[in-house]
């Protein structure tokens, strides 16, 4: 029952407030009501001590005290008050309490003392005859303005204070009953006023640990509606926040998840304390990479020094970093989470940007080289036969032909370009119209056409097709340059007495074409550029037998035109093999 602290407050401040209002009634109460009697005592006593001035007015003024105790008894026993007569020097002239004992002088009595300045004298104290609390009242007797004699009455005290103490009684009697009676309304209207309070804490506690859509119901017709229409509003509120929340936090996450950038967290001594899903992978994070220098994380001391930097400064900065072989181009800037000052570092790898810019320099110098070397060849030549005036016709005629070869390879130089150019245009992709190609008929006209190239080399050219027909989606006329173009380089760096073998097989759904030679070869350095505009991996053999870095360029860019895949083996002095994959499609 009073395990609430509410239901304690309560009862104890309604104890406490009955107890202090009941106690000070109490105690005003029996004040007033002996101040009271104690007052009416006193005028009592005042006027019986004048009635009795007039009584003894001629015994006193004649000075004869002879029949005085007489006359003192007589009242006592009428009055039941206790006399006494006193001379103007404090001597007691009688006494109704001890008529034969003679009685020691009053001069020094307080109230004696006080009736010879004032209109009467009053005093409160344990009779030393009596021994009892009695109330004294002294009335000085003038004759001729002149002090003769003082009239004391007094009246025992002992039936006001038996009225007192019992009246205190009472009023601690209805005290206990006025309390114990309080102890019951108060855990009455404790526990009415704390039930309402339970049951909205327990449906309080209910929502405060997690299950925003309960809500309170609860009907008093009082305050309390006001309440729980309050928390049920501020429940709906909190609810639609948290879930706008988790939604931004959703999609915060998402973003920062599926972004192709890595993102870090770096605090302000240049700890890293976050990153997400793209830098755990590009770096190859442990769950241990937390709260630590980046150079335990990603080997660079650069980025946690950089990140120093920018929580001192308050600006961004942007620096370049190389890590495991790419080249990342790192942006910072200054994120204030609450009272932690953190740095956001963006990651943008730019190693293919690089590798683009460099190969873009490359082709450029490599485009400059090839047609600067036929030019040069042209003008000089040019020039001899201007200085010679054709004066030697063979001469003339070598160097014109010379001229002519010239002319004829930056010719097909610059149509390899601007085929390649067409091609990769997305206008000239749109163009191409593609349709079911037999491929051993590709492959046997190929063979047809280069067939006497070979022979002039001395070399064999083998042709073998697939044993039934596949047909892949291609353009004709391009799919056969793809086949021309391996073919013709086999013949090209394959020496004399060679063997090229052209071959074409179903492998599941797929089509597989091989162009295989016994020739020079490739060596490993230069297998992966071999596909790039303008390498040639001899350069004055490629040069001397007509070659211009443009083809497998070409070869390349046509097999994923058309889906496909092509891989290339070789050995140097041994040879090269060519495989090309395409998708398998119908006839029709």
């Amino acid at each position: 029952m009073f395990h609430s602290k509410i239901t304690r407050r309560l009862v104890t401040s309604f104890l406490l407030i009955v107890l202090v209002s009941l106690s000070l009634l109490g105690i005003l109460l029996l004040n007033y009501f002996r101040d009271y009697t104690m007052q009416q005592e006193k005028n009592a006593l005042i006027l019986n001590a004048k009635i009795i001035e007039t009584s003894l007015e001629d015994q006193l003024y004649s000075r004869d005290v002879s029949g005085l105790h007489t006359t003192l008894q007589e009242l006592h026993e009428k009055t039941d008050l206790r006399v006494t007569v006193i001379d103007a020097d404090g001597a007691v002239l009688g006494d109704t309490a001890d008529p034969n004992q003679a009685m020691n002088n009053h001069l020094d009595r307080e109230e004696v003392q006080q009736a010879m300045t004032e209109p009467y004298g009053f005093a409160i104290r344990q009779s030393e005859t009596l021994k009892e609390n009695l109330m004294y009242v002294a009335v000085p007797v003038y004759r001729g303005g002149q002090l003769i004699g003082i009239i004391r009455t007094s009246s025992s005290l002992v039936s006001m204070e038996q009225s007192y103490h019992t009246g205190l009684r009472v009023i601690l009697s209805a005290l206990f009953f006025a309390l114990l009676a309080a102890l019951i309304i108060a855990i009455w209207l404790a526990h009415r006023q704390v039930r309402p309070i339970r049951c909205l804490s327990l449906d309080a506690m209910e929502i405060a640990s997690g299950n925003l859509h309960k809500r309170l119901q609860w009907q008093s017709g009082d305050e309390f509606d006001t309440l729980v229409q309050t928390i049920n509003q501020l429940t709906r509120n909190l609810s639609a926040k948290i879930q706008e929340s988790q939604a931004e936090a959703d999609k915060m996450s998402l973003i920062l998840n599926h972004t192709d950038n890595a993102i870090m967290l770096i605090d302000e001594r240049g700890l890293i304390v976050d990153t997400n899903r793209q830098a755990e992978e590009d770096f190859q994070l442990q769950g241990n990479a937390l709260h630590r220098h980046s150079i335990h994380v990603i080997g660079s001391a650069e980025l946690s020094e950089t990140a120093q930097e920018v929580c001192r400064q308050g600006k961004a900065q942007t620096i370049t970093l190389t890590i495991r072989s790419k080249t990342y181009q790192v942006f910072l800037a200054p994120f204030y989470d609450g009272p932690d000052e953190l740095v956001l570092a963006v990651f943008h790898d730019i190693s293919l940007l690089r590798e683009i810019h460099q190969r873009q320099s490359e082709f450029v110098s490599n485009a400059a080289h090839e047609l600067a070397t036929p030019l040069t060849s042209i003008s000089g030549f040019a020039e001899t036969l201007l200085d010679d005036d054709f004066k030697d016709p063979e001469a003339s005629r070598h160097f014109i032909g010379i001229i002519y070869r010239e002319a004829q390879r930056m010719n097909s130089l610059m149509k390899g370009l601007l085929e390649l150019a067409r091609l990769d245009s997305t206008h000239g992709k749109t163009k191409i119209k593609r349709i079911p190609v037999e491929v051993n008929t590709i492959l046997h006209q190929t063979a047809e056409q280069l067939q006497a190239k070979a022979k002039s080399k001395g070399q064999t050219l083998i042709e073998e097709p697939a044993p039934i027909p596949l047909y892949v989606l291609a353009a004709p006329e391009l799919f056969g340059q793809i086949l021309y173009n391996l073919t013709e380089n086999a013949i090209k760096y394959t020496p004399e007495g060679g063997t090229i073998h052209l071959k074409s097989r179903q492998v599941a759904d797929h089509l597989e074409l091989t162009v295989a030679d016994n020739g020079i070869g490739i060596g490993p350095a230069d297998l992966p550029r071999i596909f790039d505009r303008f390498y040639r991996v001899d350069k004055a053999r490629a040069r001397k037998s007509g070659g211009n870095g443009i083809g497998l360029s070409l070869v390349k860019f046509l097999v994923e035109l058309f889906d496909g895949t092509i891989e290339v083996t070789s050995q140097l002095e041994k040879g090269t093999t060519f495989t090309l994959t395409f998708p398998l499609t119908t006839k029709s």
